[in-house]
């Protein structure tokens, strides 16, 4: 039985001709790189793989992030890449 975040947020994505990606219910920006982009979401972490990928806009108060750049895919995981919720490289060397 896999658990899910059931906490009543919604999550929209708007992508706009691979170009633009616009994504509400995001708690947390885990990394990034011009081919890659891992942020935690209210629906689990989603990965963004393109090229040219750039953060225009970041509002985590609102939960929104605009990226830019070639956008080749989209994924969820329920895994939390990063540890953003108090861990993160120290926090699971020292479990």
């Amino acid at each position: 039985m896999t658990e899910r975040r059931q906490d009543g947020k919604n999550q929209n994505i708007i992508l706009e001709n691979r170009e633009k990606l616009s994504i509400s219910g995001v708690d947390h920006v885990n990394s990034f790189n011009d081919n890659t982009i891992i942020v935690s979401t209210v629906k689990g972490v989603m990965n963004i793989k393109g090229e040219s990928l750039n953060i225009s806009k970041l509002n985590l108060e609102d939960g929104n992030v605009v990226i830019e750049g070639q956008i080749d895919g989209i994924t969820y995981s329920n895994k939390d890449v990063g540890g953003s919720k108090g861990g993160g490289l120290l926090g699971k060397m020292f479990k």
